[in-house]
């Protein structure tokens, strides 16, 4: 570990995240700072930025707000590279046992999360009142449905809507969630998939369920318990002071005061460009939080489920336990360390539990509530996902036997960076800007860019043209490519059906990946075959 934590504290004082440099690359392993600190230095470290503009340097650049995610540095020691899969030569599970019939394309990646039937285990989410979420929202939405997967609505969106309408400090219309739901909607097949609505203090104080429930028919309640990366409540950068103002009306933290006369001055005089609004902390309670689950049924809500990010293993327990007592419908735990948003740098790289460690305490949590009879909701994972073969280990790790209890991934970042690359490369083909090799490769009619366009055409006929082209961008990711890389290497273990996915299907590759997971290392995998078999 020693290379790692030295490779680690050199991002301590210069990162890509605040924009931030050292003179030297030869930086000190203990404080990141240059070995010989000069006077005349023409670069900005953390230390040097944060001398002249304090607590923006906690967060990822301001000039990028918007239209960028963010993610940590650090290195946590175990990944899901830590672990191999396990292929298999003989026998099939899940299709007849012939070459001619077991071929890797009808391997079937469908799952239920909550029970509601997805065509692959993904849920896209959550996208809430930050900028880079509602900028980019046909894409997501399209792209979502036209892939049958689980759109979640994030938290803050009628707070956030400058065209909301309150009654008594309950929210009666939201022109901004009303689209979004509906443009979800527009392609959505009415089976697969479908949108969730997510909600926390805030949402909770302006009735956002209840209006999601009854005004806008939404079937699923997801309730959120602090954020993925940081355990504090969400924030975003408000660019007017007229808009921080309405939103301290509305019950929001604004920072700095908008109100305060002095602060009024600074910005007019542009000392700073932006405010910051803050979500609070929610502070759940058992008796509370079951009381709330059954008064959301009662309101209506056909699924309720909760999102929790990566807290101490205290916390972890104390959720899956109030958790099965409300028996709210699924779980998912958002691993350090990214955020859509604008979650503080400091907090995504040094603060939570990385993704493996977090799904293992997750798992041994949900085998005593089994093992106790007690309700056990469905789990999906979250925190840095973005391939098939994450997917599958996370997945596989979680069936002890009885079927995977792991049934979905929940990603946010990378569907943002395909439509962020989709919708980039069709604006540079309308302006005639495409990079040559790009426009020699693949031409330079951005329909011809993704691969998936003739068979859209062929399913949608005249509705191929209202499918936004970034929206092709994501159904090409997740459906094109993770769809069928999770086929082929589920064909590579001999399972055609998601839940045959299981714990012997990997292999440890360091003692602590083993340690922590109870996954063997490689060398202790059947270590009893070879005479068995031999003998």
């Amino acid at each position: 570990m020693t290379e790692r934590v030295s490779r680690n504290s050199a991002y301590i004082n210069a990162m890509s995240t605040t924009d931030t440099r050292t003179r030297v690359k030869d930086v000190s392993p203990t404080s990141g700072m240059c070995p010989i600190c000069i006077k005349e230095c023409p670069f900005l470290c953390e230390i040097g930025l944060s001398a002249f503009r304090g607590r923006e340097v906690l967060y990822p650049s301001p000039k990028q707000f918007g239209s960028s995610t963010a993610a940590s540095l650090k290195d946590y020691g175990l990944d899901w590279s830590h672990f191999n899969i396990l292929s298999r030569l003989r026998g099939a599970k899940g299709i007849e046992e012939d070459p001619d019939v077991a071929l890797f394309h009808k391997v079937s990646i469908e799952s239920k999360l909550g029970g509601i039937p997805i065509k692959l285990p993904i849920v896209n989410g959550a996208f809430g009142s930050t900028r880079v979420a509602k900028e980019n929202w046909d894409a997501l939405a399209v792209g979502s449905a036209l892939s049958g997967t689980i759109l979640v609505v994030g938290e803050n969106v009628c707070g956030m809507d400058p065209d909301a309408k309150f009654s008594n400090g309950k929210v009666t219309y939201s022109k901004d969630l009303e689209y979004r739901v509906n443009k979800f909607r527009e392609f959505w097949d009415g089976k697969y998939g479908g949108v969730a609505v997510q909600t926390n203090v805030e949402d909770q104080r302006f009735g956002v369920d209840v209006y999601a429930i009854s005004g806008l028919e939404v079937d699923v309640i997801e309730r959120k318990w602090g954020q993925g990366a940081k355990a504090i409540g969400g924030e975003v950068r408000l660019t007017s002071l007229e808009r921080a103002l309405t939103l301290k009306k509305r019950g929001y933290l604004v920072l700095p005061d908008p109100e305060d006369p002095s602060v009024q001055e600074a910005f007019k005089a542009g000392l700073f460009k932006t405010f910051e609004r803050h979500s609070r902390v929610g502070m759940p309670t058992e008796r509370d939080f079951v009381e709330d689950v059954e008064w959301l049924r009662e309101q209506g809500a056909k699924k309720v489920a909760l999102k929790t990010g990566a807290y101490r293993p205290s916390d972890v327990a104390w959720t899956m336990k109030v958790a099965s007592e409300a028996k709210v419908d699924y779980v998912t735990f958002d691993g350090a360390g990214g955020g859509t948003g604008m979650s503080p740098v400091p907090m995504m790289n040094e603060m939570g539990t990385p993704t493996v460690y977090l799904e293992a305490q997750v798992l041994k949590c949900a085998q005593i509530l089994k093992k106790k009879g007690k309700h056990v909701p469905d789990l999906s994972m979250a925190g840095g996902f973005i391939s098939e073969t994450q997917i599958f280990k996370s997945i596989a790790m979680s069936n002890f036997g009885d079927g995977p209890m792991v049934k979905a991934i929940t990603m946010a970042r990378a569907p943002i960076t395909a439509v962020f690359k989709a919708t980039y490369f069709v604006e540079l083909a309308e302006a005639g800007k495409l990079p040559p090799s790009f426009a020699k490769e693949y031409g330079e009619d951005p329909e011809k860019f993704f691969v998936t366009s003739t068979e859209l055409k062929e399913k949608y006929g005249e509705r191929f043209k209202d499918i936004p082209l970034p929206a092709i961008g994501l159904y090409t990711y997740l459906a094109d490519r993770i769809g069928v890389g999770l086929r082929q290497l589920m064909a590579g273990v001999r399972k055609w059906k998601l839940e045959l996915l299981s714990r012997d299907d990997l292999a440890a590759l360091t003692e602590r990946a083993s340690e922590v997971t109870g996954i063997p290392t490689v060398d202790k995998v059947e270590p009893e075959v070879f005479e068995q078999m031999l003998e």
